[in-house]
């Protein structure tokens, strides 16, 4: 907290005035139905201010907050991740030359990125996410151009989150509430600007406390209207996330899972999960680090033109692990074990760390209401390890 200093409200929305005159385009939380969203911001009426979020293992709903709090919620639904990983997108098209059979011409398409992204509002859990597709997708030896083009220059105004769900346990995961300043893998700053959001019940004292994270932000941050903050403003700040950290009653041991889910191949747990799971891939599509995808080749009704596609994919469809002869993984118990195990397990062997931030979306969206923590300290339990008081609690 070097450089910190007191945002009103009203300088959220020169703040996105700000971002939007240099050329950004800004994604953020909005309410979109009955659920909040990543979509564009163009002022700060498109936010959702006063609304708050209930989150329950297979239920979602919206209520009112009865305060003015833009970002009293625990998640937007779907994380920042279409972003800058659609959930489909165009790779080629190609089209045939002068009606000749034989001879076609294949353009790759490329995304627009004439206006670079500002992400506004971003999760702690979210942001870490996208620091790990960053990895896992930008930084090896092949790299997804699409991915990376998109997320070239970005912005980030991440909020520390006041608000978490029963779902979340990104306190466990070392993920949230509130973010690091670096990333874990880069040392580069995690954030541009990062805003804790002070909403007492007098709507006079509704404020921002502002840290500026990188030179970038220091830039924008000069550009707009914010006074000096006191180190009692930063304490404050603190304390909200710390209040925040100790309402999560969900907790994964980072320390045991891992070895637990490897010795956990044969256990009879997974017959049991198995009766419940429907393999809907409702959590794969809404993890905010699944990147698993598959392609669509499809043509016109002349012939004259194809395009090839790139969709998400999920381990949980039979056809995901199909190979000559058939699928690998015909079974629910087998896909929810290779997804559970990938998450919390192997991730970290391929990428060097584990692959789920503790946003509790799976556990939400799950219609069967299939809790990743449960499960995983079911057969923590079953090898002898006791899980932590947080994880017993949610069980």
């Amino acid at each position: 907290m070097d450089d910190i200093r007191i945002l009103s409200t009203s300088g959220l929305g020169a703040l996105i005035d700000e971002l939007r005159q240099r050329g950004y385009q800004v994604m953020g939380p909005t309410v979109r139905g009955d659920a909040i969203v990543t979509g564009e911001i163009r002022a700060a009426s498109d936010l959702p201010q006063g609304v708050g979020d209930q989150q329950d293992p297979a239920r979602y709903r919206l209520r009112e907050r009865g305060d003015g709090a833009y970002f009293g919620f625990a998640a937007p639904a779907q994380s920042s991740k279409p972003v800058f990983f659609p959930a489909e997108e165009v790779i080629w098209r190609g089209r045939r030359d002068n009606g000749e059979d034989d001879h076609f011409t294949v353009e790759r398409d490329t995304p627009d990125t004439s206006r670079k992204i500002a992400l506004l509002g971003t999760r702690s859990c979210d942001l870490r996410a996208v620091q790990i597709h960053d990895t896992v997708l930008a930084s090896r030896q092949y790299i997804d151009a699409h991915y990376a083009a998109r997320r070239d220059g970005t912005f980030v105004v991440a909020v520390a989150c006041s608000d978490p769900a029963a779902t979340c346990f990104c306190a466990s995961m070392g993920t949230g509430p509130r973010p690091s300043d670096t990333n874990p893998q880069t040392g580069e700053p995690s954030y541009d600007l990062l805003l804790t959001e002070i909403a007492p019940s007098d709507p006079d004292l509704h404020h921002f406390v502002l840290e500026v994270g990188s030179a970038a932000g220091l830039e924008v941050a000069d550009a707009i209207d914010t006074t000096p903050a006191t180190l009692d403003d930063a304490h404050e700040a603190l304390a909200v996330t710390s209040h925040a950290a100790t309402q999560q009653s969900r907790a994964i041991d980072t320390d045991t899972v891992a070895d637990t889910l490897r010795a956990s191949a044969e256990s009879s747990r997974w017959e049991e999960i198995a009766t419940r799971c429907l393999a809907c891939t409702n959590c794969t599509l809404v993890c905010p680090t699944c990147f698993c995808t598959t392609v669509s080749d499809v043509s016109d009704l002349t012939g004259e033109n194809a395009e090839r596609h790139r969709v998400w994919d999920s381990c949980f469809s039979e056809q995901f692990s199909y190979i000559h002869g058939g699928p690998m993984r015909e079974s629910a118990k087998s896909r929810y074990r290779q997804w559970i195990t990938h998450k919390l397990s192997s991730w970290e062997d391929q990428f060097g760390m584990l692959g789920c931030v503790g946003c509790g979306r799976c556990i939400t969206w799950c219609p069967a209401g299939i809790d990743i923590v449960e499960e995983a300290a079911a057969l923590g339990r079953a090898r002898g390890v006791a899980p932590t008081p947080a994880t017993a609690e949610a069980g």
